[in-house]
């Protein structure tokens, strides 16, 4: 697990009060990195603080409020990871909302486009869009001025994207992915690199209501995302970029190799481009638009 290894990097996780983004946090500090977790409600990652302190965790973690639908928060997020961390390595955004927000039946009453709340609806795409936006936006300039970085976006599965009765989550969602290909050809050649990380399926957190009928000892375990954060944060993925990756079928015990042909993928469904008209420029260069 060397090669795997993420200590003593300098990590922000958007969400890590509870979750997907508090395991990752609680992962990246028992591999020695150290950690910013940051979330909107401060007293939930002080819990993770504490989780990682009872463990044992070899790095450092500090909890941040922050607000990432805020610029100003999200910027201090960065300037704190720099002056008590000492510099910025890797981006975590975690931090969203799902439909549990418009309905807490939306997995047996769904809810359709025309009957959500648009003041809700801007809500969220706040938070899931907006937010790694900011954060991002933050982040890679310190990252670029150090000639390597890491920009991880959770998004989903392609299915929850275009699903009945998931509006906005899994719009939101989309537009992450194909935020996460656009900055990581903005970042081509900077050591910098933008992915996507997801569980692979519904996870068992409280996104899924304790009342849901779902089997949930079939969810995936948010700690799955565990060992696929650690390889993204740490020099073995030095050169992958603008790809996505599913954690649920991350074996610990396997080669890296092996773990990259069975999780990784291109990310922001470049087979639309496979299908595209001959002669059709597959990338959006500024030349071809102006044709």
């Amino acid at each position: 697990m060397a090669d795997y290894s993420p200590a003593g990097k300098s990590c922000i996780v958007t969400g890590a009060g509870a979750g997907l983004g508090r395991a990752m946090a609680l992962a990246l500090a028992a591999a020695g990195a150290h950690v910013i977790a940051a979330d909107v409600n401060e007293t939930q990652a002080q819990k993770t603080v504490a989780a990682a302190q009872a463990a044992g965790s070899a790095g450092k973690m500090i909890a941040h409020a922050t607000d990432v639908r805020d610029v100003s928060q999200c910027e201090a997020a960065v300037n704190r990871a720099i002056s008590e961390l000492g510099r910025l390595d890797v981006l975590v955004n975690c931090a969203g909302l799902n439909m549990v927000i418009f309905s807490k039946d939306f997995l047996t009453d769904l809810v359709r486009f025309w009957t959500v709340d648009p003041d809700k609806w801007q809500m969220l795409y706040d938070v899931n869009v907006r937010g790694p936006f900011l954060m991002a936006r933050a982040a890679a300039p310190h990252m670029i001025a150090n000639k390597w970085g890491r920009i991880v976006n959770v998004t989903t599965s392609y299915s929850t994207m275009i699903r009945e009765g998931n509006t906005p989550y899994g719009q939101a969602k989309a537009a992450l992915e194909a935020g996460t290909h656009c900055w990581g050809e903005d970042l081509e050649g900077t050591g910098v690199t933008c992915n996507v990380l997801i569980p692979g399926g519904a996870a068992d957190t409280t996104m899924i209501p304790d009342h849901a009928p779902v089997d949930r000892s079939k969810l995936v375990a948010p700690e799955a995302m565990g060992p696929p954060i650690c390889f993204l944060a740490s020099n073995a993925s030095d050169g992958i970029n603008k790809m996505r990756f599913v954690a649920r079928g991350w074996n610990e015990d396997a080669a890296m190799e092996d773990n990259l042909a069975a999780c990784m993928a291109p990310a922001a469904w470049p087979s639309l481009a496979a299908g595209a008209s001959p002669g059709a420029p597959v990338r959006g260069s500024v030349a071809s638009m102006q044709k």
